[in-house]
C-alpha cells in the first residue's frame, strides 16, 4: 500500500502556497482552473454525501466534511502530498479526487523507483474506480481514473498498455469526463496525449484504424487546454510533448519553446512548482 512506503518531501519553498483560512476559497478558481473541481463548501459537501449514499464517510455532517476536504486540498496545494492523500483516502470515494491527485503528482515527480511508481498509480486507479462507482456524475471521478491509468500505462510502456486494453479504458474515462465537463483543461490535455502517444507508438495508420487516434484530434485538444489554462505550466509541457510525439525532431524548436513557456510561469501551488522544475530540467 502506498501509505506505508517513503514519501519524499516537497523539495521547494512552500511558503507562498499555504492558503490558510479564506485564502483557499479566494484562490480556488485559479488553483482549479485545470480540473474544474468545485470548491468544497458545506453545500457541496451535503450534495456529495447525498450522492455517495452508503459510500459517504460515516459520522460526518456537511460542515465537518467541507472542513476535512478543504484541509486536504490545503495540504495538496502546499506540497504536503502524504497528508493530502491520507486525508482524502480516509474519506472514501468522496475524498478520492484529492487523494488520487496527491498520490499521482507525488509519484510522478518525487518517486524515483519505477516499480514503486507503478504500484502507486495502480492504487490511485483503484481509488478512482471506487469513486466512479459511487459518484458517476462527478467529472473528476472519471478524470482521476483516466489520469491514474494513463500514468500507469506510461510506466508500463505504451505498447504493453495497448495490448492490455488500458488505452481503451483511458479513452472511455476521458470521454466521460469531457461529456460532464467540456471545460476540463486537464482532460483536454490528457486526450491530446492519448492521441499523440498512440500515433507516436504505432503510427498514424494503425493508430487511426485500431484506436481511433488522430493527429488532428491531438492538436485540437491541446489547443483547447491552452486556451482554457494559458497560465498552467502542465498545458505547455504537454504541448511540447505532443509536438515531439507527432512530429519528432521537425518540431524540436517549437517543443522547446513550449517547455520554456512552462518554465517561466509563476507557480501558484506545489504542483505547478514541480511542473515548472520539470520543464526547466527538460531544457538543460
Amino acid at each position: 500500500m502506498a501509505a506505508k512506503s517513503a514519501w519524499a518531501a516537497f523539495p521547494h519553498d512552500a511558503k507562498g502556497y499555504a492558503y490558510a483560512g479564506d485564502a483557499l476559497k479566494k484562490a480556488w478558481p485559479k488553483l482549479h482552473a485545470g480540473d474544474t473541481e468545485p470548491y468544497p463548501d458545506a453545500k457541496r459537501a451535503a450534495a456529495l454525501i447525498a450522492a455517495a449514499g452508503k459510500a459517504a464517510p460515516k459520522g460526518l455532517d456537511a460542515d465537518a466534511l467541507a472542513s476535512a476536504l478543504q484541509d486536504a486540498w490545503r495540504a495538496f496545494h502546499r506540497g504536503d502530498f502524504k497528508a493530502a492523500f491520507d486525508a482524502g483516502e480516509a474519506l472514501g470515494p468522496v475524498g478520492a479526487s484529492v487523494a488520487v491527485k496527491a498520490l499521482g503528482i507525488h509519484a510522478t515527480y518525487l518517486v524515483d523507483d519505477d516499480a514503486e511508481k507503478l504500484k502507486r498509480y495502480e492504487h490511485a486507479a483503484k481509488l478512482a474506480e471506487a469513486a466512479v462507482k459511487a459518484l458517476p456524475d462527478e467529472a473528476n471521478s472519471h478524470y482521476r481514473h483516466a489520469f491514474a491509468l494513463g500514468r500507469y500505462s506510461q510506466g508500463l510502456s505504451i505498447a504493453k498498455a495497448l495490448k492490455a486494453g488500458i488505452a481503451g479504458k483511458v479513452r472511455a474515462a476521458l470521454d466521460a469526463t469531457l461529456e460532464l465537463a467540456p471545460k476540463h483543461a486537464e482532460a483536454q490535455t490528457a486526450m491530446a496525449l492519448y492521441h499523440a502517444e498512440i500515433i507516436g507508438k504505432v503510427g498514424s495508420m494503425i493508430g487511426g484504424l485500431t484506436y481511433g487516434a488522430k493527429a488532428g484530434e491531438a492538436d485540437k485538444h491541446i489547443k483547447a487546454a491552452l486556451k482554457l489554462t494559458p497560465d498552467s505550466p502542465i498545458a505547455h509541457i504537454e504541448h511540447g510533448n505532443v509536438l515531439m510525439l507527432l512530429h519528432g525532431d521537425k518540431q524540436e524548436d517549437a517543443a522547446a519553446a513550449a517547455y520554456e513557456k512552462a518554465a517561466k510561469l509563476k507557480p501558484i501551488d506545489a504542483m505547478e512548482a514541480l511542473d515548472g522544475a520539470y520543464a526547466r530540467a527538460q531544457l538543460e
